[in-house]
């Protein structure tokens, strides 16, 4: 048996319980490796892009309010895939959508699933420099606000709880690691 399948949950049923517009979920009955059933709740999502603009010693970053949390938060722009939507176009359009700014200096950091327990929610993440300013144009039902923030102001957010989602948590220490070695 090979590493990679030493873990493997086959399904046997798949239900699906509810389809939003942006989420469904599934309940999965798989074999486990050792031959019993479980259940497996699974959220579906088509992925999402994110990016951290810098322009000068500063990160643009929004602010908007976020329903689950109650409260708002300091993010770095992002926004989910449209169907068959390649990543950096996405990140591209999210970028100039939600803070004005293009770039044509734009190159991929990592992507990474955001709860593999539960969802297959996988983010590209991006860094955006040589940022030219246009017209901000959000999406209707969004509100937000931006702002250049330093690294000392980013890292300030994050202890204040202001910045507490994992995508700009992760693109405070990449901005962090890229100004001591110049790398990503």
């Amino acid at each position: 048996m090979s590493e990679h399948k030493k873990f493997e949950e086959v399904t046997i049923n798949s239900e699906s319980i509810f389809k939003g517009r942006i989420i469904s979920l599934q309940v999965d009955t798989v074999t486990l490796p050792n031959g019993e059933t479980a259940t497996r709740e699974i959220v579906k999502h088509p992925g999402a892009v994110a990016v951290i603009p810098l322009i000068g010693d500063k990160m643009i970053v929004v602010e908007q309010y976020r329903k689950p949390l109650e409260k708002s938060q300091v993010e770095i722009p992002a926004g989910k895939l449209d169907a068959g939507e390649e990543p950096l176009k996405a990140a591209l359009r999210e970028l100039e959508e939600e803070t004005g700014y293009r770039s044509e200096n734009v190159r991929l950091v990592s992507s990474f699933y955001t709860s593999p327990g539960f969802a297959d929610e996988i983010i590209h993440l991006y860094i955006a420099e040589d940022l030219v300013k246009g017209n901000a144009n959000p999406d209707e039902d969004e509100f937000l606000e931006c702002e250049a923030i330093t690294l000392e102001q980013a890292q300030q957010y994050m202890r204040d709880g202001r910045i507490s989602d994992a995508k700009t948590i992760l693109a405070v220490y990449a901005w962090q690691l890229y100004r001591l070695t110049g790398r990503i």
